[in-house]
């Protein structure tokens, strides 16, 4: 963000006289020794930038014959000071050399440690002369600390012995230890601007109250700062004059980063805390990815701060809000990952006019980080991490870019692809409900993301990727961008889109049942037109498919699947009627929560570029989700099935599929198939069913090539419906018609076979043999033109031999059972017109 700003930067004055401690806090036992530092070791530590008349004496406080009984490391706290230098006011200013190291002062929260430990006033931390116990001391690890910097001085930031530096974790766990001290500042800033209160030194005073340490002041300053100051984008954009001073800023209630920076220096200065204003660049508003700033003057301004002898960074700016540049508006939103950020993560979005301030041990040259991938604060508050590319611009090769993300706990990912804009924020939203887009392939694994590219033609392109918690109810947030170049696109047909933002199994398939998959994450390349997707589940599962192609009718997509539900496993059967990428999309719930609403568990993208199936193979019309025997027919006791499939082909036109009835439910059988011509005979006549003992054949004859729909119902509940157990897919490759079966009546009941004649159309003027077999019946006879009587033999078959006639009545089996001489009708056969007959 542009500001007119000095580049001069000062310390504030610190005195230089020693505040002597009460009398009695110096016993005899711990009596002081003050040992004067030899002249070269000050030549060692000190650099002078000229030189100078001024004397510099080092005070090295210890107890020493504590320091050699117990040589332990110094405690940690506010009082644990290892050595103190006393430096006289000197006309030039000194530094220390990298070979020093900086006083290991931990600051810590009132909460995270015992209440015995005294808080050291704002008075106190500024002290030049320190008196600590020698137990606090290291004898063999001398420490030298720098003197403090005058007005007008530069002051670098102190230098880190390896291994000693600590990171924002390491001064507190998580904001919740904040949350007394931010409701407080929340509170008081609003009775403040109640009562119009713009005096810097009033607010520090009102809004530090109570905080007991120095980083609880720091925080107090910093959410003020940001729930309290909005970013001046009148200003920014020249419609209005930038305020920079603190009152003005603080009056407006809006500023520029300068206003920000300049404020919180102001605020700290109050406080007691040593504080940095740092020009830089920065990847915010205005910025265009790939731009070299070289020579290019700094456009931001944010502070670091002095805590325990080592530098941190902030940025209240950032940490306010962002900028809507599309509707030219400030949008206030608190982050708090730009309080204390580590510098490895800030580097990314914040390069320094000085290198020193980027407090990295290995700084990175203006270069790289023009290069580097733009990270959201949202990229590092998910623990996400780059795996490819760690470079923002991409370079298709044959017309494809990958680039992949690495995550610790489970993240929902989506990505955005638009052509190129030159500003990277361009205005549009940061989050998003839900991202469409067909020019990749997105797949998450355990562990990492990996997003597979392809433009659809030669340009530049803007990708986004958003990313979520799993357990989030959230919209997506943007958390990186890339620039993908692709100067020759890859000749391929179109991705369908995918709602349901990644490839494969869905990082909550498991939690949904869902435990493995016989396909991946990779486009799955479908031969002969037919593919199976096989699941394996952890608990009884219902499943609803769902197949789309970009030329793919909706109504025609659905005779395109047959699913399978078993208890521990979900089949479906996918049949591909053009070529081409289709996206196939499974949802589940549990078996048994019908209240329950289907999730998606998994999305696959298939490829068909070979044979394709013919419209007159695509699964029957009015298909059931539950195909093949499974969890359904298992709960009503519907067993032992001779196809457990639920694809069963014939090539003779014919076939038996049997099965066990152990509950002795009432049975209903359909056969169907997609009616594109009127039948002389109704399809029903091609479908017959045998009831004996428990054991169920249902016996099938097919009159043309094709494929046809089995149905299978049962009554589960006496006097209710017929509820739909499974259904079967028959296709009959052979073209011979397959004759009917004899028209079935009420009285064929469980028991009762027919042996011969196993069909329903007879020939004319023949002698036809019958047999079969009635439970109870007293008399059986075939009625036509003629009645005839048949005979039981001695396995209690009736039998005999019928005259079909001339076929101008059917023939009737009839039957009488008991003492009644009633025949009741149990089936009926056609018999062939004669030539020439009407």
């Amino acid at each position: 963000m542009s500001a007119e700003v000095a580049i001069q930067k000062f310390s504030f004055p610190f005195s230089c006289t020693a505040r002597c401690p009460q009398q009695d806090e110096v016993t005899q036992k711990e009596r002081i020794q003050v040992k004067t530092l030899e002249l070269h070791d000050l030549q060692e530590n000190l650099i002078l930038s000229k030189p100078s008349p001024a004397t510099v004496v080092g005070a090295l406080v210890h107890n020493e014959n504590q320091a050699q009984e117990n040589p332990k490391p110094p405690p940690v706290g506010d009082m644990a000071a290892p050595q103190v230098l006393v430096c006289t006011e000197a006309s030039q200013s000194a530094v220390l050399s990298r070979r020093s190291v900086f006083e290991n002062l931990t600051v810590e929260s009132e909460d995270q440690r015992p209440a015995a430990k005294r808080q050291l006033s704002s008075e106190s931390a500024a002290r030049t002369i320190t008196v600590v116990k020698k137990s606090a001391v290291r004898k063999e690890e001398p420490k030298h600390l720098k003197p403090k910097a005058h007005l007008g001085q530069r002051v670098a930031p102190h230098t880190v012995a390896p291994g000693k530096k600590r990171r924002r974790k390491d001064l507190f766990t998580n904001s919740e230890v904040f949350h007394r001290v931010d409701s407080h500042v929340i509170r008081a800033g609003a009775e403040l601007k109640e009562k119009c209160v713009h005096d810097v030194k009033t607010i520090v005073q009102s809004i530090t109250q109570g905080a007991r340490n120095e980083l609880e002041r720091l925080r107090a300053i910093w959410v003020w700062l940001c729930h309290n100051i909005e970013y001046d984008v009148s200003g920014y954009l020249g419609h209005s004059e930038k305020l920079s001073s603190p009152e003005e800023v603080i009056a407006a209630g809006r500023g520029v980063c300068c206003g920000y920076s300049n404020l919180c220096t102001e605020m700290c200065r109050e406080a007691g805390i040593e504080c940095q204003e740092v020009p830089g660049h920065s990847k915010g508003i205005g910025y265009r990815q790939g731009q070299s700033l070289k020579n290019v003057k700094s456009d931001h301004l944010w502070n670091a701060v002095l805590l325990g002898g080592q530098f941190f960074l902030l940025d209240a700016c950032w940490g306010a809000g962002r900028v809507d540049m599309e509707h030219k508006s400030f949008v206030k939103r608190f982050d708090d990952f730009y309080f204390l950020t580590d510098p490895e993560e800030f580097i990314d979005s914040h390069f320094p006019d000085e290198e020193k301030w980027q407090l990295l041990d290995t700084p990175i040259p203006l270069a790289e980080f023009e290069r580097r991938v733009f990270k959201t604060s949202a990229f590092f508050t998910m623990g996400l991490r780059l795996i490819q590319s760690h470079h923002f611009h991409i370079v298709t090769d044959d017309g494809e870019a990958n680039m992949s993300l690495g995550f610790s706990r489970p993240v929902t990912f989506a990505y955005e692809i638009t052509q190129h804009q030159d500003l990277l924020h361009c205005g549009a939203s940061e989050q998003k409900e839900s991202i469409n887009s067909s020019f990749g392939l997105l797949t998450v694994s355990n562990r990492s993301m990996n997003l597979q590219l392809l433009p659809p033609a030669t340009g530049t392109y803007d990708v986004k990727v958003f990313a979520r918690p799993e357990t989030a109810t959230t919209a997506l947030t943007w958390v990186c961008s890339f620039i993908v170049e692709c100067p020759t696109p890859r000749a391929m047909e179109e991705i369908p889109e995918n709602p349901f933002l990644s490839w494969g199994l869905q990082p909550t398939a498991g939690s949904l049942g869902v435990a493995g998959s016989s396909q991946g994450s990779e486009v799955a390349e479908v031969e002969e037109g037919i593919f199976e997707l096989a699941l394996k589940t952890s608990r009884p599962l219902m499943v609803l498919c769902e197949l789309v192609h970009p030329e793919l009718e909706a109504a025609v997509a659905k005779r395109c699947l047959a699913t399978q539900i078993q208890p521990n496993l979900l089949t479906c059967h996918v049949l591909c009627p053009l070529r081409g990428f289709y996206r196939l999309s499974v949802f589940v719930r549990d078996y048994e929560k019908t209240e329950v609403k289907f999730n998606n568990a998994a999305n696959f993208l298939l490829h068909c570029k070979g044979k394709v199936i013919s419209p007159g193979e695509l699964f029957p019309p009015n298909l059931g989700s539950s195909c093949g025997p499974g969890t359904r027919t298992s709960e009503a006791g519907l067993s032992k099935f001779s196809h457990t499939a639920a694809l069963v082909s014939t090539q003779q036109g014919k076939c038996n599929i049997t099965f066990h009835n152990q509950r002795d439910l009432e049975l209903h059988t359909v056969i169907s198939r997609e009616e594109n011509k009127t039948a002389a005979i109704p399809l029903s006549r091609h479908l017959f069913c045998t009831y004996t003992d428990s054991k169920v054949t249902v016996s099938v004859s097919l009159p043309d090539a094709g494929v046809y729909r089995l149905g299978l119902y049962a009554k589960t509940t006496p006097g209710g419906d017929f509820n739909p157990m499974c259904d079967f897919v028959l296709r009959n490759s052979c073209d011979q018609p397959g004759p009917p079966f004899p028209c079935v009546y009420s009285a064929w009941r469980k028991g009762c076979v027919l042996f011969e004649p196993r069909v329903g159309l007879l020939e004319p003027l023949s002698w036809v043999r019958f047999r079969v077999r009635i439970p109870g019946a007293q008399k059986v006879s075939m009625v036509g033109e003629t009645r005839t009587d048949l005979k039981m033999n001695k396995s209690r078959v009736w039998e005999g031999e019928v005259f079909s006639g001339n076929g101008l009545q059917q023939l009737k089996l009839a039957a009488s059972s008991g003492e009644s001489s009633d025949m009741a009708v149990l089936m009926t056969f056609d018999i062939k017109q004669l030539e020439g007959e009407v």
